[in-house]
């Protein structure tokens, strides 16, 4: 159950309703219909950090779906896991960024990202010389601001559904049982 309404058309305030023009705006903005305000800035940062830019696609899940499995996030590691399956990411692939195969990366990028993603979400403190280092060896300073804010937006979504408890839907979970991922 969620800790607060996740507001229908019907009960958004005026200034939110835009947002369900299209139906269901999903359960990330529908509790932020509760205040407008938040929703008017928050979905459009959303939408650059997480949507198209220079970096892939399969990069990106690499980045998201890690950094919501260290944090413990259910709703983003189940909803991520599906995005994930339907990019070049192998089942194997999205089961070790999962965490439930602690086998090693074979493509060095994907190792250098994940040890980025890995020091950044996965402990406190400062990143060590070392992660940022490997990341260096296989990515451009763009790519870096990039991955990095993406590591942070995540987290932040990490702690907002969770502390929410927002639930997976329906469609998420069947196919998770469908893939044995559930």
């Amino acid at each position: 159950m969620t800790r607060v309404d996740l507001l229908g058309a019907a009960a958004a305030p005026l200034t939110a309703r835009r947002f369900y023009a299209d139906g269901d705006p999903g359960p990330i903005s529908r509790p932020l219909a509760q205040v407008p305000e938040l929703l008017e800035v928050t979905l459009p940062f959303l939408s650059a950090a997480l949507g198209a830019s220079a970096v892939d696609t399969r990069t990106k899940e690499i980045v998201i779906l890690r950094t919501s499995a260290l944090l413990g996030c259910r709703y983003c590691v189940d909803t991520h896991t599906v995005v994930a399956l339907d990019t070049p990411l192998t089942r194997e692939e999205v089961r070790r960024l999962r965490g439930e195969n602690r086998s090693v990366w074979p493509g060095r990028a994907d190792a250098a990202l994940v040890d980025w993603v890995d020091a950044m979400a996965g402990q406190t403190g400062p990143v060590g010389d070392g992660p940022a280092q490997g990341l260096r060896e296989y990515f451009a300073d763009h790519e870096i601001v990039e991955l990095t804010l993406l590591i942070g937006a995540t987290m932040m979504l990490n702690r907002f559904c969770t502390a929410l408890a927002l639930p997976t839907s329906g469609a998420v979970a069947d196919r998770l049982r469908r893939e044995e991922l559930l």
